[in-house]
């Protein structure tokens, strides 16, 4: 809660007291009233309930003490004993100004002090990104920041599928294609091979061998021998497999790089490979591995289950590591390196079961303290403006790097009349800008219809709308320099759109840690909108640098600035850039 709030709910709650009411908390909302107060305490009907006693008695009672308070100006009761609290005018100014000299006292909270590990992206080696792709990324890219905001230590991994039965396809059609590459020889021992293996080649070559492997058992149970050699590190598979790993990450981060998502670890599925024999044996030693049709499994279910929980398979009857193990080997590596609070992971909510098996046998095991907190963060899917999956004209995924095309070429052409330098650079940054903000929007698990021409719209609820209002914001601050007009006081919040945009300030904070909270953007886009709509309002209503009242004139270019500085903090945290100009 902002730390002006909190100040007032305890001074709320010592009144209480005062009149013989023990509370531990008190809390204080928005008012969905605006008319009759800024914000409203709902805490009295309870209370009174509790007491066998009179509400709008106990509420008149607390109010006349409130009124003594210069934190409001305004206190009155409603209703059955609802309080509403209009601030007063020092309090919004002292809270304004404290914002404007260091804004993140709205975004820290010293009471959570967590390390967490995130793991989202999760593109397979060798394979097209997709827009499929871009959800796991852009979200856990978005929370990533969202928890360095509020003051955690974050650690971040892509979590690359890069070790598998994919992998042997791959490899495989390499080699039918190319069988006299020094690769495929006895004697190979690890050599530079002269093979020009580009990110095109691998994109053609992955749809081909994964096809001829599914419809061939012959050819699917070769690729399934290549993967073991290769899991035991094959010289030739091996050095093959690096070269095709490195092709394809290259490429990985030039695209999220595009995108403004990073990660602190470029790791993947055999990373944790190395460790799964370690891991298998402590999981041997504790006897909860059981045989069931031939493969090994370890039973989850909880006594609490109210519908069907299967095991977690460990090995499958083949003698292949389970997809569920590679996890675990992921978990049992983390817990080993880095000592975390928490693991976040991020993708599609369909894949919920898999991770409940996955966080139930790690807690079962003692694979990780029974104190680290697993969270799957699972979200909806991104479908075409029709409401069905997003596909190229030939019907085929649309790759990401198409769809961040297709709304580059929509935004120069729609927003960019009059620029004529860096066009394409600058339209690349107001695409990344549409596209991530349209994709945080909803609530996470929610399914939503990406329409390229809605989202690039400059009137509505959209990251063009945002990234314009922002730049118009940093125009007008620009011009007040250059005629050496002062913004960093304000002094006056007589004008009633002011006091409305300084309020809705005051909630941010119990935003940010909601968003927190629910591992969610949406509230965080909701509120960019919000706040920045009700500055536009007062910048259409009012005059700011032609303002003839000096005191008037600094105290909005104050507002301004503090405005200005909150949506590029906020559209970071979303890891939108500013372009700057559109």
């Amino acid at each position: 809660m902002n730390y002006k709030i909190k100040l007032l709910e305890d001074k709320i709650k010592e009144a209480l007291n005062t009149l013989g009411y023990m509370l531990d908390e008190v809390t204080i909302n928005p008012s969905n009233r605006p008319e009759l107060g800024d914000y409203q305490f709902n805490g009295v009907m309870p209370l009174a309930k509790k007491n066998n006693q009179n509400p709008v008695e106990v509420a008149h009672n607390l109010v006349a003490i409130l009124k003594t308070y210069p934190e409001l100006k305004d206190v009155s009761v409603a209703g059955p004993g609802f309080i509403n609290l209009t601030f007063s005018d020092s309090f919004l100014i002292d809270f304004l100004n404290d914002s404007l000299k260091d804004l993140t006292i709205n975004y820290k909270d010293e009471t959570i002090k967590k390390t967490i590990f995130l793991d989202y992206g999760g593109p397979n080696v060798a394979k097209v990104l997709h827009v499929g792709h871009l959800r796991s990324a852009n979200i856990g890219e978005a929370l990533k920041r969202l928890c360095n905001a509020i003051g955690c230590k974050t650690i971040s991994d892509v979590h690359l599928g890069d070790w598998g039965r994919p992998m042997g396809m791959v490899i495989l059609e390499i080699k039918t294609r190319y069988p006299d590459l020094a690769y495929f020889k006895e004697d190979y021992h690890g050599e530079p091979v002269d093979f020009n293996l580009t990110n095109d080649d691998l994109l053609e070559l992955y749809p081909i061998a994964t096809s001829k492997a599914k419809a061939d058992e012959k050819i699917m149970a070769e690729a399934r021998d290549i993967n073991y050699d290769l899991q035991h590190k094959h010289p030739g598979y091996y050095a093959l497999w690096q070269k095709i790993v490195e092709i394809s990450v290259n490429e990985v981060q030039r695209l999220y790089q595009d995108l403004n998502i990073s990660f602190d670890l470029w790791e993947g599925e055999s990373d944790s490979f190395a460790y799964m024999d370690e891991m298998l044996e402590f999981l041997y030693s504790k006897n909860i591995v059981t045989e069931s049709e031939g493969a090994k499994v370890i039973n989850i279910k909880e006594e609490t289950d109210n519908k069907e929980m299967p095991p977690l398979i460990l090995i499958k009857s083949n003698g292949a590591v389970s997809y569920e193990a590679t996890d675990l080997a992921a978990i049992w590596e983390r817990n080993h390196k880095f000592k975390l609070d928490e693991i976040w992971y991020m993708t599609d909510k369909r894949q919920e079961l898999h991770f409940t098996q996955v966080f139930r046998a790690a807690h079962q095991s003692a694979i990780v303290s029974p104190n680290l907190k697993f969270v799957f963060n699972g979200f909806g899917t991104m479908n075409g403006p029709d409401g069905k999956p997003f596909k190229t004209r030939d019907g085929g995924v649309m790759p990401l790097s198409d769809l961040l095309d297709m709304v580059t070429g929509e935004c120069e052409k729609r927003l960019m009349p009059n620029i004529t330098t860096n066009r394409e650079k600058i339209a690349r940054i107001i695409a990344v800008g549409a596209i991530k903000y349209a994709d945080l929007l909803p609530f996470r698990t929610t399914d939503y219809n990406f329409d390229i021409a809605k989202f690039t719209d400059l009137n509505g609820k959209t990251g063009t709308y945002l990234l314009y209002s922002t730049i118009r914001m940093k125009s007008l601050l620009t011009k007040a320099q250059q005629e050496n007009i002062s913004f960093d006081y304000l002094k006056d919040v007589s004008n009633p759109s002011v006091r409305k945009i300084i309020v809705a300030m005051l909630d941010l904070k119990r935003i940010i840690k909601r968003s927190f909270e629910n591992c969610s953007l949406n509230e965080i886009c909701e509120y960019l909108y919000k706040i920045t709509n009700l500055y536009n309002n007062f910048y259409s209503e009012y005059k700011i640098l032609t303002e003839e009242n000096n005191l008037l004139k600094t105290s909005y270019l104050s507002l301004t600035k503090t405005i200005y500085d909150n949506n590029c903090y906020l559209l970071n945290i979303l890891g939108i850039n500013i372009p700057e100009k559109m």
